[in-house]
């Protein structure tokens, strides 16, 4: 096709579109010149310029003071004017009527296209810090997907002229899977996952390569990374190193765990002695508060004899000074008084009667001592709780371990004289403890 003839008109106009069905950035050319000259470049003002939706146009004028560039992002369809186009003003000269010819250099870039590249990295070495003398070898397959975001940045970083995608997708290869080897070469490291687990935390490893990856990308190569996928992470399972590694790895966790089990059968050893001290104390306080209690019974037993011993003592007193009132002199020069004969018989008799009562009154209270039962042992019930057994509690402390929950008709106690441990809903002694539970409230109608 002829750009120019030599028509009054000035030459035929271009219609300036992209027709590429996949595409990141491609080079207009005018009647499919496929050379970078000037001649190509030349362009007719008041040409069509379209541009569909989801691309964008970039015009690159080449002038003495630099490079200038217009962007026009689509959907666009309209003819180029200096309305549009300022830049033109001082391009487009008026040899032609407004209608001349200028140079400039138009590149499409797809906006709205994904761009996947597959990758696959061959056998490295990875080393587990613990075990830094066995290399495994590892390989990883997978896909990156990318488009364009921020054209700008991307045109900065990137020469448009000649621009190949198949050469930009290499790039974007190489440098993918550069970033990917020295994440996963130090995963067992930086993030503490072993070598030989790796392949199961396939998942957690890309989102970690991804953090490190995105962001580089777009510091590069102008582009954005809309998604990693790492498909398979594979151990060498035949290597020498594997085997190595597999071998000290179980040595050691059959140490950890033979530890480990020596420490647990040391704290239920610990956990049994603890219970035995404590109920060996609590056995020690029930005998000494049985003995206070006895003590302090015999006390008052003690005090209630010398109390009668006392008042005895002084219904002697008064007895023998009432034999001798009867001899008392009543003026009449001596031998038996009358008077007080029957003064000491009303005194006596006064006498014998509170005697009487103070014997009965003390009769009485040793029948109600000895008739009275001694007061029942205070209940003690140790409550296994999470299969540790808590220090024995007393009523009290049992009625609130119910009504806060702890203590169930399905919870495992035990006393001193049971012979093996017993839910307590089975247990007589403790009915009355869940019969003051209140029931569950009646459901919502």
């Amino acid at each position: 096709m002829v750009l120019f003839e030599k028509k009054e008109e000035g030459g035929f106009m271009d219609v300036i579109r992209c027709d590429e069905q996949e595409y990141l950035v491609w080079k207009w050319r005018p009647s499919g010149e496929a050379n970078s000259t000037n001649k190509e470049n030349v362009l007719r003002y008041g040409s069509s310029l379209r541009i569909k939706d989801g691309e964008l146009a970039v015009f690159v004028y080449q002038q003495k003071d630099g490079t200038m560039q217009d962007f026009i992002i689509g959907p666009y369809d309209q003819t180029i004017k200096t309305a549009n186009f300022p830049v033109l003003t001082s391009i487009v000269g008026t040899a032609f009527g407004g209608a001349s010819p200028f140079q400039a250099e138009i590149y499409f870039i797809n906006l709205s296209g994904n761009i996947q590249v597959r990758f696959g990295i061959p056998y490295f070495d990875v080393f587990d810090p613990r075990f830094s003398d066995f290399a495994v070898p590892i390989a990883a397959r997978g896909k990156i997907t990318f488009n364009l975001t921020d054209y700008k940045a991307f045109i900065k970083l990137n020469r448009l002229i000649n621009f190949e995608l198949e050469d930009f997708n290499k790039q974007i290869k190489d440098a993918v899977i550069k970033y990917i080897k020295g994440v996963i070469t130090n995963i067992p490291a930086d993030k503490g996952i072993p070598v030989l687990q790796m392949e199961r935390k396939l998942l957690e490893i890309n989102e970690i390569v991804t953090a490190y990856l995105k962001p580089r990308l777009e510091t590069d190569f102008g582009v954005n990374m809309k998604g990693l996928d790492i498909a398979t992470i594979e151990v060498d399972k035949e290597s020498e190193g594997y085997a190595e590694l597999r071998k000290v790895t179980a040595d050691q966790t059959t140490k950890t765990t033979v530890a480990q089990s020596d420490v647990t059968i040391k704290n239920i050893e610990d956990m049994q002695n603890i219970n035995a001290q404590n109920m060996e104390e609590t056995l020690r306080i029930q005998r000494e508060e049985a003995q206070r209690a006895q003590k302090l019974q015999t006390e008052i037993n003690f005090i209630s004899t010398h109390a009668l011993n006392q008042q005895t003592e002084v219904l002697k007193a008064g007895a023998v000074s009432l034999g001798n009132m009867g001899n008392m002199d009543s003026g009449g020069g001596g031998g038996m008084n009358p008077a007080g004969m029957m003064t000491g018989l009303m005194m006596g008799g006064a006498m014998g009667n509170q005697m009487a009562g103070m014997m009965n009154q003390m009769g009485q209270n040793m029948n109600q001592q000895q008739n009275t039962p001694p007061s029942p042992p205070p209940i003690q019930y140790s409550v296994s709780v999470n299969g540790q057994t808590t220090v024995p509690f007393n009523w009290q402390q049992l009625q609130q371990m119910v009504h806060s929950g702890q203590l169930t008709k399905n919870t495992h106690v035990w006393k001193q004289g049971m012979t093996a441990w017993e839910i307590a809903g089975n247990v007589q002694e403790l009915e009355n403890l869940f019969g003051a539970v209140p029931p569950p409230p009646p459901p919502v109608v």
